[in-house]
């Protein structure tokens, strides 16, 4: 397949992060997608210690691929642009189609009365676990978009003492050292920073109205900044004392990947405003682990040409053949 190579206006990466999210592409996906959406199967999967997950299935008539498990990054959803660009292109090709949402994404925030943090693997483990034991296929695949990236390698590195199965994964532009993206966001551009602060916000304030006792309603209207918010939220609401060792918990890298036995790929630009491209050197090294770096693309943009076709989409039906 051939390398990424955008026509020169959209080599810029702000251009590939921001338009990918955009009505631009938003409005024609939805068209285009119409139909897989409205065939979509809402499912609801048991996990253990009753926690509940939702996700969004769609069974291809003649699934002569496999089945192909999507994760969406943080406060993305199933519905978000490059989730659909993906799940139509692979269910075009003969893939059944299952989005997961993380917990608090999407429609799930009334499911699970306790917060969403990064750290809630085993939940993550115990859904892809789930998806395969209802719809069985010959053939499994996993992508993961950002932090949906990092939540697919590390189901990958831990899947095999759960006794599941599955025969590739991909991480997009997957979130490496959370501590050196938290930097990178604050100290970018301001547009990526206002946009974390009111997406999380806006889903910490949903959960309020679902679940009123977790209190922190006067507070939220005090933090103005994802600093302020991890620094609030983490000793209060997770396991950890304080925001950094709670990054350090979800981290990709150190040994995280060191024992992988599931084939996993990693696709990070090198002009990724948030993921700093130099932290793939702090990543233990695989023989299952191959990663590719394209000299453009932003934040899972990767947009191939000005109709806003998506690179990733083609380069996930290379990857799973």
């Amino acid at each position: 397949m051939s390398a990424f190579n955008p026509p020169p206006i959209l080599r810029n990466c702000h251009v590939q992060t921001l338009i990918s999210s955009t009505p631009l592409r938003a409005w024609p996906l939805a068209r285009r997608t119409r139909q897989l959406q409205a065939d979509a199967e809402d499912v609801i999967l048991e996990c253990s210690d009753g926690i509940r997950l939702h996700g969004l299935y769609n069974a291809n008539p003649e699934p002569s691929r496999g089945l192909a498990i999507l994760l969406h990054g943080w406060e993305g959803d199933a519905q978000s642009s490059y989730q659909l660009s993906n799940a139509h292109t692979l269910y075009q090709a003969g893939f059944s189609v299952f989005r997961l949402h993380l917990r608090d994404h999407g429609p799930s925030h009334a499911l699970n009365p306790e917060l969403y943090n990064s750290t809630r693997l085993r939940e993550v483990i115990d859904a892809v676990g789930e998806i395969l034991h209802r719809y069985p296929h010959h053939r499994h695949y996993m992508a993961g978009h950002s932090l949906g990236g990092n939540f697919t390698l590390r189901v990958a590195a831990r899947a095999p003492e759960f006794g599941i199965h599955l025969d590739k994964v991909v991480g997009v532009c997957p979130v490496l050292d959370p501590w050196r993206t938290m930097q990178a966001i604050e100290a970018g551009s301001p547009i990526y920073h206002r946009y974390f602060v009111h997406r999380w916000k806006r889903s910490l304030k949903i959960k309020l109205e679902h679940y009123p006792e977790l209190g922190y309603g006067d507070t939220l209207l005090e933090l103005q900044t994802l600093g302020d918010m991890n620094d609030y939220f983490v000793p209060h609401y997770t396991d950890y004392a304080d925001s950094r060792s709670y990054y350090h918990a979800y981290a990709l890298t150190g040994d995280t990947l060191r024992n992988l036995q599931i084939p996993a790929h990693i696709i990070l630009s090198q002009d990724d405003p948030m993921i700093p491209c130099d932290d793939l050197e702090d990543l233990a090294r695989s023989d299952n682990l191959s990663i590719e770096t394209p000299r453009y693309g932003g934040h899972c943009g990767f947009l191939m040409n000005w109709q806003l076709d998506g690179w990733i989409d083609q380069r996930l039906l290379h990857l799973f053949q």
